[in-house]
């Protein structure tokens, strides 16, 4: 199968430094590698209702916003999460998509979690502190969704900044950015695992 990168934009700003640190690290990739750019903000999702127990769940319409981010996700071989560290963790808007998986997971006829099993998940984002360790909550909330959907797990490119344009600055971040797609992807792992059996 050939690679397809869905790029997912979960910051409240367009242009930021997440996501001009996400471009420079996209312009690496060779050029028939497909990429899909989505802004979350401007996609919004409705308030995720977890009806698990209470009504079967039905696949979104089409036509919606989630069966927009739906198809797209489906569609992708590499999903990038590109968003700023929003008190020390993802932002609301990728929040919320990530919390819709709990209902694609359960849509009769998706095979949401077999499907996405074996893909890769990656993560980028800008954040103001100077000490990248702050981001652990961050980089948390992405591998074990990847460990728990059986994806592999690229890791978190981060770079510094908070003005307009901060981030072009960090100029260890932007040689990060030139091989960060090219890395091996491990199958991700909870914390307490050593391996994954089967």
């Amino acid at each position: 199968m050939s690679r397809r990168f869905l790029f997912l934009l979960g910051s409240a700003r367009t242009e930021g430094n997440t996501e001009l640190l996400a471009r420079e690290a996209a312009a690496q990739l060779p050029a028939d590698v497909e990429q899909r750019w989505i802004r979350l903000a401007d996609h919004p999702l409705p308030d995720f209702a977890d009806l698990r127990h209470d009504v079967d769940h039905t696949a979104p319409s089409p036509d919606s916003t989630a069966g927009l981010l739906l198809d797209a996700t489906l569609a992708a071989t590499d999903i990038v999460i590109a968003s700023p560290l929003y008190w020390y963790s993802v932002s609301g808007l990728t929040k919320r998509y990530l919390d819709h998986w709990s209902g694609w997971l359960r849509t009769p006829g998706l095979d949401f979690r077999a499907t996405l099993a074996g893909r890769t998940l990656w993560g980028i984002a800008a954040l103001a502190h100077r000490e990248p360790s702050v981001a652990a909550p961050y980089v948390g909330t992405l591998n074990n969704s990847a460990a728990y959907m059986g994806m592999r797990f690229g890791g978190v490119l981060l770079g510094n900044g908070s003005g307009p344009g901060d981030v072009l600055q960090d100029t260890d971040a932007l040689t990060r950015a030139k091989t960060f797609f090219a890395q091996d992807a491990p199958l991700a792992l909870f914390p307490y695992e050593t391996a994954r059996e089967g």
